[in-house]
């Protein structure tokens, strides 16, 4: 696109406004002061590295911390030493840049700058909510393979397309990364609690594995139910204001921008109401079996309509589904039915209203929270089981982790809000039946407050509070993050 002198000079005025480290050295205040995310660690190491000539994608749902986590990827560049000046962020949103390509406006700004046009210094460049410019990909993967001294970051709320575009057109090119809502580790990080924690050894085999305990339940249990009302988005933890009334901004701010707007733009959906109804179902359903079937006699759309919206739903990072298997772990031939779940619970009481720790819906939304937890980890297999127990009863277990070499179950999880089940492991009829059918001497089952080991004949029953275990899985998830970006 060609652009005129008064619009180039206006370009270069908001290029400063937005790069105000070129003159000040240090980003603004209000993201200065702001605690970083853990996945920070994990992000930073991936920009900073020179010698991977490779752009890396910053992807994930809306209000998860992005933009702050560029923010303070630049401070952190500046802090070790890198020049001021040869850092650049630029906003692709913004209405001045419409249409305008990516590589004029890194050279506008390295003009600005008066860095000649065949320098050969370093640069970091940061192209923000990149999904507005149409055909970003080829520009992304042009400037790639241009400029062997600058590194590209980029990073768009639509997870989705962004994904795909990556995928066909980035092959080794682009690395993709992707920040999921809040876990509930980060959470309680960021109130400051986490002298709350302590690190115990649980018995497991002939040996013992870490896991998290704390020192005060009633608290931690307080902290978990506001984690499921309020805890996906950095923005609504540290603001009583939103809490007051959490609906209004995760419903325009992230439901209704995604639903509304991102969704039908990229796949050319006519019917957003359709579509708002169906999320809204599902939000107020999470954790429940789902088929389509049911669901499509139920709204009267198109069982082929209705895998599509799900299909869309979970590539915006909106919901997760969850595959059954059987008592085997064997995946039906026949899918009729399957699990779905928000990827954070505060999504559902901004819809609806939050929930109190003795509410009939605690213990959905509890299974919602540890699943929350689990849908970040890259390269694990895991599904739920479901199988008939007898002529009238389903026997079911929570969440089973799948070896997919050998399609066999390697651990199983009861997930429960209650401390009956300590003083009556009997009644865990399913799982009794579960873990010796599959050759499991062990499995986990959460509890409201307590904590105890049972033995049962030929099995090991380890009893642990749902905030502890959600604990442990979210700072599991964190570490195997790193290890699996090799950091």
């Amino acid at each position: 696109m060609e652009y005129t002198a008064l619009l180039e000079k206006q370009i270069i005025g908001r290029l400063r406004v937005d790069n105000p480290w070129w003159t000040e050295g240090v980003i603004p205040s209000f993201y200065k002061e702001m605690t970083p995310r853990s996945y920070l660690d994990i992000f930073y190491p991936l920009v900073s590295n020179m010698a991977l000539k490779r752009a890396v994608i910053l992807m994930g749902p809306r209000r998860v911390g992005k933009t702050v986590m560029l923010y303070h990827t630049i401070q952190r560049l500046i802090d070790e030493g890198v020049s001021a000046q040869n850092i650049i962020y630029i906003s692709v949103e913004t209405p001045i840049y419409n249409k305008i390509y990516l590589e004029q406006l890194f050279n506008l700004s390295r003009q600005t700058l008066g860095k000649a046009p065949d320098t050969k210094e370093e640069f970091y460049v940061f192209f923000d909510e990149i999904q507005y410019l149409k055909e970003w990909e080829v520009n992304l993967k042009s400037l790639v393979d241009t400029y062997k001294n600058v590194k590209f970051v980029a990073s768009g709320s639509a997870a989705a397309e962004l994904k795909k575009r990556s995928d066909e057109s980035g092959a080794g090119r682009f690395t993709d990364f992707r920040l999921p809502p809040l876990t509930f580790y980060e959470y309680i990080h960021l109130k400051g609690y986490e002298h709350l924690m302590i690190r115990r050894q649980m018995p497991w085999g002939s040996g013992q594995i870490p896991i998290w305990g704390t020192l005060d339940i009633d608290k931690l249990n307080g902290l978990f139910v506001d984690y499921i009302n309020y805890g996906g988005y950095p923005e609504v933890v540290f603001s009583e204001k939103i809490q007051e009334n959490p609906g209004q901004f995760i419903r325009h701010d992230i439901i209704d921008k995604v639903l509304l707007r991102d969704l039908p733009s990229l796949y050319g959906i006519q019917d957003v109401q359709e579509l708002n109804s169906l999320f809204t179902m599902i939000a107020y359903h999470s954790g429940s079996q789902f088929s389509y079937e049911a669901m499509s006699k139920e709204s009267g759309v198109r069982k082929d309509i209705l895998k599509k919206y799900i299909e869309y739903l979970e590539a915006a990072f909106l919901i997760k589904v969850v595959h059954r298997t059987d008592d085997t772990a064997k995946r039906y031939q026949r899918e009729v039915s399957f699990k779905i779940y928000l990827t954070n619970p505060s999504l559902r009481c901004a819809l609806f209203q939050p929930i109190r720790i003795t509410d009939e819906e605690i213990g959905n939304l509890v299974e919602t929270a540890v699943y929350a937890q689990w849908i970040p980890r890259q390269g694990v297999d895991i599904s739920f089981a479901n199988w008939r127990l007898n002529n009238k009863e389903q026997g079911e277990v929570d969440i089973v982790g799948i070896d997919v070499a050998k399609q066999k179950p390697m651990w199983g999880v009861e997930i429960k809000w209650s401390d009956r089940y300590v003083e009556h492991p009997g009644e865990l009829a399913s799982l009794l039946w579960y873990m010796p059918k599959n050759g499991l001497k062990e499995a986990i089952v959460t509890t409201e407050t307590q904590i105890a080991d049972k033995v049962m004949e030929c099995v090991t029953l380890h009893f642990i509070p749902a905030a502890c275990y959600a604990y442990t899985v979210g700072e599991n998830t964190l570490r195997h993050t790193q290890d699996f970006y090799g950091f």
